[in-house]
């Protein structure tokens, strides 16, 4: 059994945000028919901001590097 669960999220999937602040936290909704909630507490919010875009800085610095060879 996988101890992982992969969402692939392209850039046609709907995604869709709201505020939850009874809870103090945020839900963002993936998809339509077979929906993904993401449930992030607020103190989790930067983090997962900075996990985002660290990653696609080095997306980017990988795929504009020139090949070697």
């Amino acid at each position: 059994m996988r101890d992982l669960v992969s969402v692939h999220v392209s850039g046609n999937l709907p995604i869709r945000s709201r505020a939850l602040p009874f809870a103090d936290r945020v839900e963002i909704r993936l998809g339509n028919a077979f929906p993904v909630a993401l449930l992030v507490d607020r103190a989790a919010i930067d983090r997962l901001l900075d996990a985002i875009v660290s990653s696609r800085i080095a997306l980017e610095t990988a795929t504009s590097r020139p090949e070697e060879g």
